[in-house]
């Protein structure tokens, strides 16, 4: 098993006690954010094979603080990333890497570097695909279920408001999926 691999059985184990409430974020959206991180990478040249690995690692860990907390789930994630890192071939420094590039998914989500601003993309990349609707109803349910919006009213205001202010980060994203994120928005 290679060393990515190891972090990932790790992380999905645990992930699998996420709550059920949970409806958005929940595996298949960790899952969904290391595949796009990783397609999004490619498309942006990132071609250290190192580099490629602490954005993944990032990746599987951004949302594991859902484990213990919603409001500021990703300093939660940061910790639960540095006490299981004690067991990983990892340099201070990119045990900085991968911390800051969790961070960097909070909203507003405001990278520095390239690795952050695909990780950014990779985690809001749903919003200019073709499964936005079913993905933003799992992300509806959950808000509704943890009282951040009481109705789907003020769901939809939320919805509107998000995507007038977000914006993607890296040029592949602002070509590939800028459009139908538009699209999506006009059908709002």
């Amino acid at each position: 098993m290679d060393e990515f691999e190891k972090v990932k059985s790790i992380v999905l184990e645990r992930l699998s006690g996420l709550n059920t409430n949970l409806t958005y974020h929940c595996l298949d959206h960790t899952l969904d954010v290391v595949q796009q991180s990783e397609r999004i990478a490619g498309e942006e040249n990132i071609a250290n094979c190192r580099d490629l690995y602490l954005l993944k690692v990032a990746a599987l860990y951004h949302d594991t603080g859902f484990l213990e907390t919603y409001a500021n789930h990703e300093l939660k994630s940061c910790e639960i990333f540095l006490a299981d890192s004690e067991n990983f071939d990892l340099s201070i420094q990119e045990k900085s890497i991968i911390t800051n590039l969790i961070m960097a998914t909070q909203i507003p989500q405001l990278p520095a570097t390239l690795l952050e601003k695909i990780i950014c993309d990779a985690d809001l990349d749903y919003l200019g695909r073709d499964d936005f609707f079913s993905i933003g109803d799992n992300l509806r349910r959950e808000f509704l279920s943890y009282n951040i919006v009481a109705n789907d009213e003020q769901w939809e205001q939320l919805q509107i408001k998000f995507l007038q202010k977000h914006q993607y980060h890296t040029e592949s994203s602002q070509k590939l999926r800028e459009p139908n994120k538009q699209m999506n928005f006009a059908k709002l």
